[in-house]
């Protein structure tokens, strides 16, 4: 049936960070020598105003980390991921944030967009912290709300994984679509068993004391990847990135260090905690946490080597619809032309 409608960091997590500042010193040497000594080369970026981008920036901008890459950023606050990729589209945005997913299929309609990695946070499933529901075999019979429509790609993830197990689940549970805040606060007023949600909407249930059933992060390996995805990131235009290639260089070595300083420094949540919308200490924390544990660590070929096998399960339970006519990943999808990785 369906309707419409760890503010400490681990020794482990401490190991990875340095392995990334590493990575950072050697890009930023490499770089040292191309900063321009006069006027900022500019970069345009579409932004969603209420997404995480607009995080990184604010902490980009209040360590000054721009200026000290050389980069003039025109930021235009947009309401929605659509409006970025109509921006795009349009040649009025340099850079925008979406998923190499639409980066492949743009590829193949003849847009040779390219894809970095910016985040791995994906969405959870979450149910009442007193809830029965335990295991996801647990949700057959029950009624879960799924954001984001159908063809959601952590939706067809969970169902690709549950079919592992030999469950349609699908046919097999009540599943009702909506908006995520839709979905949030119907999960707040117990309408649904349970629901499965973008990663923001998932830290206020966390804060408000639901229980992450399974994150989709943690299904991965089942459908065959090999660690942590970077589902979003930064997409330009490669022929643009062939022009700008050191100030593309650059703008990525300024993020990684805005991503450390927000990986490593509390005080540095400060400037931007208001823009998350909300005051609760609790909710901050679980957002600044969340935010952590998406930091990308893992090599641009790793990352694609698993964009690649996950594609190949997209492509078989989304069909058409979702990647067009393409069964494999597009090459050039992911940009390899940044020292250091």
């Amino acid at each position: 049936m369906r309707i419409v409608l760890k503010s400490t960091l681990s020794e482990e997590t401490a190991h990875k960070v340095m392995t990334v500042l590493a990575r950072i010193w050697a890009l930023a040497t490499v770089l040292a020598l191309a900063a321009p000594a006069g006027a900022a080369d500019t970069i345009r970026l579409a932004v969603q105003k209420t997404g995480t981008f607009s995080w990184e920036l604010a902490a980009i901008r209040s360590a000054g980390l721009d200026k000290e890459a050389g980069l003039a950023l025109e930021v235009t606050e947009l309401a929605s991921t659509e409006a970025g990729k109509i921006a795009m589209r349009a040649g009025s945005a340099d850079i925008i944030l979406s998923d190499w997913l639409w980066v492949s299929r743009e590829r193949t309609l003849g847009a040779k967009l390219t894809f970095y990695p910016y985040s791995s946070a994906l969405g959870a499933v979450m149910v009442p912290a007193s809830s029965p529901i335990k295991s996801l075999a647990d949700l057959k019979g029950r009624k879960l709300a799924v954001a984001g429509g159908a063809i959601d790609k952590s939706w067809l993830l969970l169902q690709a994984r549950m079919k592992r197990d030999g469950i349609d689940l699908k046919s097999e549970a009540t599943i009702v679509y909506g908006a995520p805040p839709l979905i949030a606060a119907k999960a707040l007023d117990g309408e649904m068993d349970a629901s499965l949600n973008f990663w923001n909407f998932c830290a206020q249930l966390e804060a408000k004391g639901f229980r992450r059933l399974t994150g989709i992060e943690d299904i991965l390996p089942k459908l065959g990847a090999k660690g942590a995805v970077a589902a979003v990131g930064y997409v330009f235009d490669e022929s643009w990135a062939a022009r700008h290639k050191e100030a593309v260089a650059r703008f990525i070595a300024m993020t990684r260090k805005a991503k450390e300083l927000l990986a490593t420094s509390d005080a540095a949540w400060d400037k931007v905690a208001p823009l998350t919308g909300t005051t609760d200490p609790a909710l901050l924390k679980t957002y600044r946490d969340r935010y952590r544990d998406g930091i990308p660590r893992r090599s641009i070929d790793d990352e694609e080597k698993d964009a690649r096998v996950l594609y190949r399960v997209l492509a078989e339970i989304g069909g058409r619809d979702l990647v067009g006519p393409a069964a494999e990943l597009d090459p050039g999808t992911f940009y390899h032309a940044v020292p250091g990785d």
